[in-house]
């Protein structure tokens, strides 16, 4: 509907009209941006409550009713002052009721003055009939001439004018209706239309509508010839399509386009032979016989002949039969990798399932070739029909789509070259850390300029064949922004029901990727969305120990780095006790990168040894000789405090490196009670230090502390390295070890570290990762681990030379927990001072 705001501000009389009847009350409908004039026949929707009760109460009456426009459309209640003071009196000559309001045809009759307007379950109006003076003279009739001669200049052009509206404006004679009549134009603007019906002098009318008629009349004619123009032009380029076509023809004839055609040919040629499915096939031919049709210099063939190249590259035909052998297949694997039973049991299992699968199909297909055919010439005897055991179609095997998730630098991208070297498939790897955009997985649309397939159809045509094994790496770093959610395209491609029919939006046709044995990698899975995580099995491949980390060294670093530096495998030794120094004291990592970067960097000094001395044939790297190589030691063995302490705790944290040991600091100082968490704590972990507080001020008393020692004294929580964000619920009991130890001043014991959630009533429950965490307590020398009773379900995961040396004691309350890790006596505090800190003693300087 047109704003009110742009409409012409309407013709109100200065002086009073010509005699008027005596006012009358009236049924009022206000219309919106609607105008309906005298001797117009318009048909009305009403859709307001007020509105239907006036007309129905004018249907019951004598079928007249009021229409008067409003000054504002968008107005549901309105006023007097609401309306223009000129309306219509129309009479209703067909009054239909509906469930979303009324419809009703009316025809103008006479205009009337707004004198009062009564609003209740309808409105109504009190009004004054305007009699119009019909006027004579010259001028009048020019203008009336004018009018007539332009409404059919006006209908002539094109416009969508009834017929009868058009043959009553030629024949009426009054200059009033003229203007009436002719102001039901449909192109007229609704202000206007407005106007005319405020204007109650037929001349004045007449002289306001000359201008508007025959801007209309002008518009309509450049309408018409558009509407030409655009019809001569489409006839235009079929003409020269069809001579086109003719010219094609003829130049065929005389042998001009014989190299284009020999390629036209080809690419026909190579279609038929790609064992495409049917409706591919149908849809290349299509794009090639498009090629054909178009000019060669258009800028779409080159599109076109993209499209076709890409189809074509594609792999269509099955590949060819496969033998699995397990045996050979655990050969590789444990070649390959030092460890990791559960992954390589997990691929074997399926490689058998798919061993017995393919045995399975040739029996089949034996079975088949041998039923003897049925006799010529005999007609079969009625039986009822009976069903094989065999007879239902075969269920396709589903290819599993495996996840590997671990720290960095354990071999989840090698692991997957083993799987392919395995399987003899060809491998290809696609990397989707930092992608942001959908079409990197789905493909760009032909419209775009320098458009392309998705990374997975470009992975199947650098693969050459259906049945690849894909490694989609860092599936957990796909990011999301305003370009589309590439997780979510995934989730097409990683569905074994849905990924037989996947559509790229670049070849929009469907291309089957069922046959593609799927990996994928990550580091967490938090940050993979569910329903993609739902769709894949996840296998956890968790950090080494010393000795793996050990063993890989001596199978598969040493030999490889001795390689990539041009060294015989006598030339340089590297002794035992060295490598578990590097180990312990070079490297701090759940995987084996950094130990092969240390192992490199002696590797590079053993060259320019054995060239600065021409009679040394070898060199033996003793421990001794790390600082030479290596410069000193990175790393202690674990970073644990010395001795007992007040408030300082060990716990075991996980991260996307792996598991690691955290100090947790507690500090009490005279206050009001505030405790104070510092170290880039997470909101989670700030929820466990606040419930391991709620716990320690009820359970005070059975730890020798002050019942009012919380309320005097703040409380401030530290855990270090400020800079590395934690957050998590595995802290719990540690946060609470370390209140309890500050406000009882019972140390903690160094040798003891721990993890698990602890709830308000005390309870520990179980946490995740407990392998790394194990391993984290190892490597930092601890001898007591407390883990959750509940958490024993995970033991069996845990070898057990990995618990060599340490105690592990399963926990399930907090008391138990402070039993083990707080030490039997207090020590004496020392004197505080103002500010309530310990006061040290002066340090003596040489």
């Amino acid at each position: 509907m047109p704003e009110r705001a742009r409409a012409r501000a309407p013709v109100e009389p200065e002086a009073p009209p010509q005699p008027s009847s005596p006012p009358e009350t009236l049924p009022l409908v206000p219309l919106r941006d609607n105008v309906v004039l005298p001797a117009q026949l318009a048909p009305l929707g009403a859709g307001r409550a007020r509105s239907i009760a006036s007309l129905e109460a004018a249907v019951a009456a004598s079928g007249k009713v009021v229409l008067a426009v409003q000054r504002q459309s968008e107005l549901d209640e309105v006023e007097l002052g609401d309306l223009y003071p000129i309306a219509t009196v129309a009479q209703i000559g067909a009054f239909r009721r509906g469930s979303g309001g009324a419809q009703v045809l009316v025809e103008g009759q006479y205009r009337v003055r707004l004198l009062e307007l009564t609003v209740g379950e309808g409105w109504s109006a009190a009004v004054e009939t305007i009699t119009e003076v019909e006027p004579e003279g010259a001028e009048v009739d020019a203008l009336a001439t004018s009018v007539q001669q332009l409404f059919a200049d006006y209908a002539a052009a094109g416009a969508q004018v009834a017929p009868e509206l058009a043959i009553s404006v030629a024949r009426t004679r009054e200059p009033g209706r003229i203007a009436d009549i002719a102001g039901a134009a449909p192109d007229l603007p609704a202000d206007e239309r407005i106007a005319l019906l405020q204007e109650h002098e037929p001349a004045a009318r007449l002289q306001r509508l000359v201008p508007v008629l025959a801007r209309q009349v002008q518009v309509a004619q450049l309408r018409s010839k558009i509407q030409q123009d655009v019809a001569q032009t489409i006839n235009q380029g079929q003409r020269e399509a069809i001579l086109r076509e003719q010219l094609r023809a003829i130049r065929k004839e005389l042998a001009e386009l014989g190299g284009d055609t020999q390629a036209e040919e080809d690419l026909r040629e190579r279609i038929e032979a790609a064992g495409m499915p049917e409706t591919v096939r149908a849809r290349a031919l299509k794009e090639l016989d498009r090629t054909e049709s178009l000019p060669s210099a258009s800028p779409e063939v080159g599109i076109l002949r993209s499209y076709l190249d890409w189809l074509l590259d594609l792999p269509w035909m099955d590949p060819p039969a496969e033998t699995v052998d397990i045996a050979t297949a655990a050969r590789i694997l444990d070649q390959d990798h030092y460890g990791l039973p559960k992954v390589k049991e997990r691929i074997l299992e399926w490689m058998a399932v798919r061993q017995r699968a393919l045995g399975r199909e040739a029996a089949r297909a034996a079975r088949a070739a041998a039923a003897p055919p049925e006799a010529a010439g005999e007609p079969a005897l009625a039986s009822p029909p009976t069903i094989a055991a065999d007879a239902r179609p075969p269920t396709p095997l589903r290819t599993p789509i495996l996840c590997f998730v671990g720290p960095p630098g354990v071999g989840k991208t090698s692991l997957g070259r083993s799987i392919a070297r395995a399987l003899g498939r060809k491998l290809v790897r696609v990397s989707l850390g930092g992608i942001r955009d959908e079409a990197e997985i789905r493909g760009h649309r032909r419209t775009y300029v320098g458009a392309l397939p998705g990374r997975v159809i470009q992975a199947m045509k650098q693969a050459g064949q259906r049945n690849p094994v894909m490694m989609l790496d860092e599936i957990d770093k796909v990011g999301l922004d305003f370009r589309g959610d590439p997780s979510a395209a995934l989730l097409e491609v990683l569905d074994p029901e849905q990924n037989r029919e996947f559509s790229d939006h670049y070849l929009e046709v469907a291309y089957d990727l069922s046959q593609v044995l799927f990996i994928t990698t990550a580091n967490i899975v938090e940050t993979i969305s569910p329903a993609l995580r739902d769709r894949m099995e996840i296998v956890r491949i968790t950090g080494y120990t010393p000795e793996e980390k050990e063993e890989i060294a001596r199978q598969h670093l040493l030999p490889r780095q001795l390689e990539q530096h041009a060294l015989d495998p006598g030339e340089c030794t590297i002794e035992g006790p060295a490598l578990r120094a590097i180990i312990r004291g070079y490297t701090r990592e759940a995987g084996v990168r950094g130990l092969e970067r240390q192992i490199a960097q002696i590797m590079r000094k053993v060259p320019r040894q054995l060239a600065a001395e021409p009679g040394r044939t070898a060199v033996a790297v003793g421990e001794a000789d790390l600082i030479t190589f290596l410069g000193p030691a990175r790393f202690d063995d674990g970073e644990t405090e010395p001795d007992d302490r007040v408030g300082v705790v060990t716990g075991v944290v996980v991260s996307e490196a792996g598991g690691d040991v955290v100090t947790v600091e507690a500090l009490a100082t005279p206050g009001k009670g505030e405790l104070q968490l510092t170290g880039q704590i997470g909101d989670v972990m700030q929820e466990s230090a606040r419930a391991a507080l709620s716990w320690a001020r009820v359970h005070a008393r059975d730890f020798g502390i002050d019942p009012g020692f919380f309320e005097t004294h703040d409380v401030h929580i530290h855990v270090p390295a400020g800079a590395i964000p934690k957050d998590g619920p595995s802290a719990g009991i540690t946060l609470t070890t370390a209140l309890v130890s500050v406000a009882s001043d019972r140390p903690v014991r160094h040798d003891v570290a721990m993890t698990g959630e602890v709830t308000l009533r005390g309870r520990v429950l179980p946490i995740g990762g407990v392998k790394d965490k194990l391993l984290a307590a190892r490597r930092a020398g601890i001898t007591v681990f407390l883990l959750p009773e509940r958490n024993r379900r995970d033991l069996h995961e845990i070898d057990r030379a990995m618990l060599e040396g340490m105690e592990l004691v399963l926990v399930d309350d907090v008391a138990h927990v402070l039993e083990r890790a707080l030490a039997p006596q207090a020590v004496p505090r020392r004197p505080r001072g103002r500010a309530g800190f310990e006061v040290s003693p002066p340090i003596l300087q040489a």
